[in-house]
């Protein structure tokens, strides 16, 4: 074992007291969210900060249940992410594979994909596109412009310049061809780094805000977010859920923790699904990130 001096045990030991400060104090909004979501409505009032209940109620959860728009914009979320996942992955993998190959234009091509990380046409220019192509109104509007990023072309390609050229080789004197070498031998090779950009992408959908309230002018085609838009920001979160159009609960609890409550069932999938693609996180992206 390596000998430690008494400069660097104290050196150590102040870095993890600030790393255990740094993770307490991104814990608190959580647990603070967690609690209030759980509790009475005096207690509510009583407490000025409540990091746990005296007495646990779930009526915030049954009201948000009962809501019709909300369980259908937890629908169209998961509709959004699951589907707008895979075609971020498909077009991601194929055009960074065409890219990774001698053709015909590759540096044009490269220097198109570089530009736009540079350049962007903006919300106006882009809505027009959206609006011409007849994406309005549709939930293919959060999927089809940005069916591709930029840096996760790049770094994909990367990856799949560092794959030796030798198993290639080898395919194609076994008569395989593009297709098949990129289907049995390149895709079963990228799983890390797909499986982190696949979390990229996926965290990007289902935190999608901004464009569900400019391209999607139904109620009810809105994603989660703008939903919790409309919960956060009216004072009366019952009237943001759509009171009228269901029946609830005849006292209904108090907004704020509907409020909590909404954010927490918003928030608690995609926290769920990340330690299943943790392993693969870090190694995908310093995998793709440089060639070997």
């Amino acid at each position: 074992m390596k000998y430690k001096s008494v400069s660097d045990r104290v050196f150590d030991a102040l870095n993890y007291l600030l790393l255990a400060i740094l993770a307490v104090s991104m814990l608190l909004p959580f647990l603070y969210i967690f609690s209030v979501s759980f509790t009475t409505f005096d207690e509510f009032l009583k407490s000025e900060i409540l990091l746990w209940p005296k007495v646990w109620v779930t009526d915030a959860y049954q009201y948000i249940f009962q809501s019709k728009p909300f369980v259908r914009a937890m629908g169209m979320t998961v509709y959004l992410t699951s589907v707008g996942t895979v075609i971020n992955l498909f077009f991601t993998a194929t055009m960074a594979y065409a890219l990774s190959r001698k053709i015909y234009g590759q540096r044009l091509m490269m220097f198109m994909v570089l530009f736009t990380m540079l350049f962007s046409a903006g919300m106006i220019p882009t809505y027009l596109i959206v609006k011409a192509t007849g994406l309005l109104d549709s939930i293919w509007a959060l999927i089809l412009p940005a069916a591709i990023g930029p840096f996760s072309l790049i770094v994909v390609r990367q990856f799949f310049l560092s794959i030796p050229g030798e198993l290639n080789e080898a395919a194609v004197m076994d008569g395989a061809n593009e297709f098949t070498i990129f289907r049995k031998i390149i895709m079963p090779l990228s799983k890390p780094v797909l499986a982190a950009f696949g979390l990229f992408y996926a965290v990007g959908h289902w935190n999608t805000y901004f464009a569900g309230i400019l391209y999607l002018n139904d109620p009810r085609e809105w994603p989660i977010q703008v939903i919790l838009r409309q919960i956060v920001i009216q004072s009366d979160a019952t009237n943001a859920l759509g009171a009228a159009e269901q029946m609830m609960l005849e006292n209904p609890p108090p907004p704020e923790t509907i409020q909590m409550a909404a954010i927490l069932v918003a928030t608690l999938p995609i926290l769920l699904i990340y330690p299943f693609l943790q392993k693969h996180f870090a190694k995908g992206v310093m995998l793709g990130s440089v060639k070997g």
